[in-house]
C-alpha cells in the first residue's frame, strides 16, 4: 500500500512542475512552455484533492514547491500556502478587510480578485480594497504592508481592485488608489518603499506587463481612461493612448506580438499598435483593428501567429485572428458564457469557462476543434487556472482542487 501511495504522489511531484508564480504564468501571457501533452486525453479527469479556502476570484500561483491562494473568509482576506501533493495547508495568514461590493457587481462577490505574485522568496498580494502586503513565502510572516486611505480619496476602483501586481528587477509594480485619483507605482520589493510613481490616471482592472519595445523597458497597462507605457526604471510616461470602455471597465491584459502590442476592451474590438521612438520621443501607430471580436474580462493568448481569445459578443464566443494582420480566421458558436480563461499548453489550448467546464482544444486556424470536455467544478470558476505539466489547479467559488491531466 505504501508503494502505491508513493506512486500516486509522484504523479503530481513538484519536481515535474514549472513555476507559475504570477498572473497568467511565468511570462504573464498564458503560456505553459514546458507542458507535456498526454498521448491521449482521458475520458475523465481524476481529482487528487479538494479543500475549502474561501471566496474570491484571485488565481492560485505555484512557486518554491507550494501553491499559494488568496481568498476571503468573512471580513478577512486570507493568504494560504498549500502542499501540492495532498492539499494540506502549510500556513495561513489573515487580516481585517471589510468590503462592500458595488451594487452593480454584487454577483461577483467581495473578492479578492487580484492574483498574487511570488518573487525572491516572497509573496505579494493586493486586496480588493487596495491593501498591499508582502509575506515570507516559507513561513507566512508579514514582511511589510501598505494601505492608501491617507493618500487617495478612494483606495480601489468602482468594482474593487482586480489588477495583479508584477515584480521587475527588484520593484513591485501596482496601480493603487481609486477612480480619478491613483498612481501606477513601483515599490522596493524588499522594503516596500516607493521608488517611483506616475499619477496621470486612476487604476483600471488591467494587469500590467513588462515589455522591451523601441529600445526601452516599459510597463504597459490600461489605466482608468488610457493605455499607457511608462519607463520601468523611472516611471516616466513614454506614451499614452486614450481608451475608455462602458461603465469604466478597462480590464484586458495587453499581449506582445513581435514589435506590436495587442489590446481589447468591452465593445472596443481588437487592435494592434506599434511603438516607436524618434529623436528621443515615443509614438504609437495603429497597425490593425477589427470589430469581429471584442474582449471583456478575459485576456488573449498567442500560438505562433494565431491569436486566440473569448469575445463577449453574442453572449460569448471563442475566436481566432491572424496576429499579424487582424484578419479573422474563425468565430466560434455563440452563447458560451460570460467568461473563459485560456492557456496555451504545448500543442493544446485549455479553456476554462466560468461554469466549471474545461475544454481541451487544438490551436487551429481552421475552426474550433474541441478534443475533450471536462467538468472540474460545481460552482463558478472565474479565477484563472493554474496549469502544471501533469495537473491543473482550479479555484471555484470557495474551494481549490487539483486535477490530474494524465
Amino acid at each position: 500500500m505504501k508503494n502505491l501511495e508513493l506512486a500516486a504522489l509522484l504523479l503530481v511531484a513538484p519536481a515535474l512542475w514549472s513555476d507559475w508564480p504570477q498572473w497568467r504564468g511565468p511570462t504573464r501571457d498564458g503560456v505553459v512552455a514546458s507542458f507535456r501533452e498526454p498521448a491521449a486525453w482521458p475520458e475523465r479527469l481524476t481529482r487528487n484533492w479538494k479543500i475549502t479556502v474561501g471566496l474570491g476570484h484571485s488565481s492560485p500561483v505555484y512557486a518554491a514547491g507550494r501553491i499559494y491562494v488568496f481568498s476571503r473568509q468573512q471580513d478577512r482576506e486570507v493568504v494560504s500556502s498549500v502542499s501540492p501533493e495532498d492539499g494540506k495547508i502549510l500556513w495561513s495568514q489573515s487580516y481585517p478587510a471589510p468590503y462592500k461590493m458595488n451594487p452593480a457587481a454584487v454577483k461577483h462577490g467581495e473578492g479578492p480578485k487580484s492574483t498574487p505574485v511570488f518573487a525572491g522568496g516572497k509573496l505579494y498580494t493586493l486586496g480588493i480594497s487596495g491593501i498591499l502586503s508582502c509575506f515570507d513565502g516559507a513561513s507566512g510572516a508579514v514582511r511589510w504592508r501598505k494601505e492608501f486611505s491617507k493618500q487617495f480619496k478612494e483606495t480601489s476602483p468602482l468594482f474593487g481592485t482586480a489588477m495583479s501586481p508584477v515584480v521587475d528587477r527588484g520593484l513591485l509594480i501596482a496601480h493603487v488608489g481609486g477612480n480619478d485619483d491613483g498612481a501606477l507605482a513601483a515599490f522596493d520589493a524588499e522594503s516596500g518603499e516607493v521608488r517611483w510613481s506616475w499619477k496621470g490616471d486612476g487604476p483600471g482592472y488591467t494587469s500590467p506587463v513588462i515589455v522591451e519595445l523601441a529600445g526601452g523597458r516599459q510597463v504597459v497597462t490600461q489605466s482608468q481612461q488610457n493605455i499607457v507605457g511608462v519607463d520601468a526604471g523611472s516611471g516616466a510616461l513614454l506614451w499614452k493612448i486614450p481608451f475608455t470602455t462602458p461603465y469604466v471597465q478597462n480590464i484586458v491584459t495587453p499581449i506582445v506580438y513581435r514589435d506590436m502590442l495587442i489590446f481589447s476592451g468591452l465593445s472596443k474590438g481588437m487592435m494592434a499598435v506599434a511603438v516607436s521612438k524618434t529623436g528621443g520621443q515615443f509614438s504609437t501607430k495603429e497597425i490593425w483593428k477589427t470589430q469581429d471580436a471584442s474582449m471583456y474580462m478575459n485576456s488573449p493568448v498567442l500560438k505562433g501567429d494565431l491569436l486566440f481569445g473569448f469575445s463577449h459578443k453574442n453572449k460569448g464566443q471563442f475566436f481566432c485572428l491572424d496576429a499579424a494582420t487582424g484578419a479573422t480566421k474563425w468565430i466560434g458558436e455563440p452563447r458560451q458564457g460570460d467568461n473563459a480563461a485560456i492557456v496555451v499548453a504545448g500543442q493544446a489550448l485549455l479553456l476554462l469557462k466560468d461554469d466549471g467546464e474545461l475544454i481541451v482544444a487544438r490551436p487551429s486556424a481552421k475552426g474550433f476543434e474541441a478534443v475533450r470536455r471536462y467538468t472540474v467544478a460545481e460552482s463558478p470558476t472565474w479565477a484563472h487556472p493554474l496549469v502544471f505539466d501533469g495537473g491543473i489547479a482550479i479555484k471555484d467559488l470557495d474551494s481549490l482542487a487539483l486535477w490530474n491531466l494524465r
